[in-house]
């Protein structure tokens, strides 16, 4: 797979708060832009694969900028870097990241965002789902990979452990919430929904994630190759 291409905003004078050398070091293709004019004239030529808006490095917050930027990339996901202490700006970036930081939490953020490389993602295979537990993320029919907030992903995983098979609510709450107490699994309810909306084509009519009434669900895991809706 080509390597992914970067796209870094930051100021002219921002060294040592420079980012560009940990991403040449990760061997990121690395595109550097030092105001706002520069950054959306290189999108027009090309659009890179991630945006790192280092915010921090510059004397305005730079949230308008990123607004633009969000505007004519579309879908291609934004990291906001800002001073500790800042008041979060609505800049409409995926990640909002806060100095201090490692630049290994950076290229962590990086990763979790990038399209998956199975060359270097550990991915587990049930039938026509790819689970990328290292980001986390999924595909389910070749649709795209979506991103998984850490409960959703245990949630998932948790069914995967269990192909075909019903998995109660009891188990569930014991397994994913770490709790007995099922009075009230609204909790649950709102994740399972929210679960439908990342694996289902038409969430209202899963294909998939099937209610067993009085028992609780079952993940139906189809072979490749089965026709999809």
């Amino acid at each position: 797979m080509p390597e992914a291409t970067v796209l870094l905003v930051e100021g002219k004078n921002s060294n040592p708060q420079s980012l560009k050398d940990a991403l040449l070091k990760a061997k990121y293709g690395t595109e550097v832009c030092h105001n706002g004019k520069t950054a959306m004239d290189s999108i027009a030529i090309k659009t890179p694969d991630l945006v790192v808006f280092n915010a921090a490095s510059m004397r305005s917050n730079g949230s308008r900028t990123c607004r633009r930027l969000r505007k004519a990339l579309g879908e291609v996901p934004i990291i906001y870097i800002c001073q500790e202490g800042e008041p979060e700006e609505e800049a409409e970036a995926d990640i909002y990241l806060e100095h201090p930081f490692t630049p290994r939490k950076l290229l962590n953020r990086i990763r979790t965002l990038l399209p998956a490389d199975e060359d270097k993602d550990e991915v587990v295979r049930y039938g026509v789902i790819k689970f990328y537990p290292g980001k986390p993320s999924v595909d389910v029919a070749g649709r795209g990979e979506k991103r998984l907030t850490p409960k959703l992903a245990q949630l998932l995983q948790e069914f995967l452990r269990h192909p075909n098979e019903v998995v109660t609510r009891v188990q569930l709450m014991q397994n994913v919430w770490k709790t007995d107490y099922i009075g009230d699994t609204r909790t649950l309810d709102v994740h399972m929904r929210w679960v439908r909306e990342v694996v289902e084509l038409d969430p209202a009519n899963p294909e998939f994630l099937l209610t067993v009434r009085g028992e609780g669900y079952v993940f139906v895991v189809p072979l490749e190759g089965k026709p999809q809706k």
